[in-house]
């Protein structure tokens, strides 16, 4: 699996262990559910800078692991706090 798959592999599958919802929304304003693998894979590597709306029962745990998942795959992320 190449490493951009596995990227959004990994994430789409940390996403879905929240019951918080997870929204992505890129440099040029596009939003996306990060627990949808397809709507990921539009738009995961088409922008360098993301941010992460994550609300919800577990967001604090999901911030947390989130921001985590970006980093091991060396992609920029910022939460809402």
């Amino acid at each position: 699996m190449t490493a951009g798959i596995r990227a959004i592999v990994d994430i789409n599958q940390m996403a879905a262990d929240f019951k918080s919802s997870i929204v992505l929304r890129t440099s040029d304003s596009k939003f996306i559910d990060v627990k949808s693998i397809l709507g990921l894979s539009i738009i995961l590597y088409q922008t360098h800078s993301y941010h992460l709306e994550i609300h919800g029962p577990d967001e604090e745990e999901a911030k947390t692991a989130m921001i985590h998942i970006f980093k091991k795959h060396n992609l920029q992320v910022d939460v809402n706090r």
